[in-house]
């Protein structure tokens, strides 16, 4: 009854409200019926099925998959330790988890993969559901550990993808597809948050100069397309090092999505750090804390808090601005996407690879905007 309620008060409350809702489901019927019918029927899914190794790691040796798997493994279970930390006092249901395991058997049976891939996604499903228990039974004790246990993980999982130290190396031009665009990004959104951290609080700074740098840092920064500052990385950036230093163009690509996006968080920042009460501030220094004391524990806390929203949302525009690295000559997930379709045997094929990757595009997306909602629910 409280559905009809609903869908009488919000659909059908005029009779041009109504008639505006039933020529939207008519429209959306129409476009419905016309996908349905060229999905099942013209479209040429081979191209995925065939590809898809390309379109998750590139080039990536074939023989060398079981370090991506443990890369994904490693990923994935401290993850789900850290959601199980931050989410520790939310109850999940059994529907909830029921849904989990037959989103994960559905993906087992629907995706084109051999057994041991199969396993190993049974095997990396199974540590999600650890990971998150472990987290939320041990949140108090394993907190404080995470960004530690972070940061050695990131470590060990650029050695397992690189090689060296008695692993066979394996070059970065061989990182391509979804591999690079994970990497790139995440890279670039854990550098850039520092940094435009420092930005805001130095554009914000009693001292002249090193207000001045920032206010000219940021203005310059954000009145060029990033288009340009990637090139920019590309050509200039090699003239700042020694003749015998040679950057990589990986690093050159990560360095132009960091100085770019580094001067919109400190924006982002600044606005969190103009919500902050003067009087908070003042009523810290007269009990005795100092400037470094009061910015740590009791203006950023609550500025970054208050910007949640528009940090994620710049975490999502860069992890999507990853696919003008493809102009560069880096094969990430739309590089990859462009060299599928000059294969011969799959020319033409537009619709399906594009939306096979926007597909891709779109569920990180929507999961860091869900984790984005879930972490402001937690904290208020």
């Amino acid at each position: 009854m409280t559905q009809l309620t609903w869908l009488r008060k919000n659909l059908f409350s005029t009779w041009y409200n109504s008639l505006l809702t039933v020529l939207c489901l008519v429209f959306l019927f129409w476009v419905g019926r016309g996908f349905l019918i060229w999905a099942t029927t013209q479209a040429q899914w081979a191209v995925i099925k065939v590809n898809l190794p390309l379109f998750l790691v590139g080039r990536f040796p074939q023989d060398l998959y079981w370090r991506i798997w443990i890369v994904l493994a490693i990923a994935a279970t401290l993850t789900a330790v850290t959601a199980g930390v931050v989410f520790s006092k939310q109850q999940f249901t059994k529907r909830r988890i029921a849904l989990f395991i037959c989103i994960v058997s559905a993906l087992l049976v629907i995706v084109p993969l051999n057994l041991t891939s199969r396993l190993w996604l049974g095997l990396i499903a199974g540590l999600l559901i650890a990971g998150f228990g472990i987290g939320k039974s041990f949140a108090k004790t394993i907190a404080p550990w995470l960004s530690l246990n972070w940061l050695l993980s990131f470590l060990l999982i650029l050695w397992l993808i690189g090689g060296g130290l008695g692993l066979q190396p394996v070059s970065t031009n061989l990182w391509n597809g979804l591999l690079l665009t994970l990497l790139t990004a995440i890279v670039s959104i854990v550098l850039s948050f520092p940094i435009g951290v420092l930005l805001a609080l130095g554009r914000t700074s009693n001292l002249p100069i090193v207000r001045w740098f920032c206010i000219l840092y940021i203005e310059l920064v954000r009145g060029l397309p990033l288009i340009g500052i990637l090139f920019l990385a590309q050509v200039m950036l090699p003239l700042f090092l020694p003749g015998d230093v040679r950057l990589d163009r990986v690093l050159r690509g990560i360095a132009g999505l960091v100085l770019f996006s580094a001067a919109y968080m400190a924006e982002n920042v600044r606005g969190g750090l103009q919500a902050i009460p003067r009087g908070q501030i003042e009523a810290a220094k007269a009990l005795g804390f100092n400037t470094p004391f009061v910015i740590i524990l009791i203006v950023l806390p609550q500025a970054l808090r208050a910007v949640i929203p528009a940090i994620v949302g710049q975490f999502i525009g860069l992890f999507k601005d990853t696919s003008l690295l493809s102009l560069l000559g880096l094969v990430e997930l739309t590089g990859i996407a462009r060299s599928i379709l000059a294969q011969p045997q799959f020319i033409g094929r537009y619709a399906e690879v594009y939306l096979f990757i926007g597909l891709i595009y779109w569920i990180f997306c929507y999961s860091m905007s869900l984790a984005s909602r879930r972490l402001e629910k937690q904290l208020s």
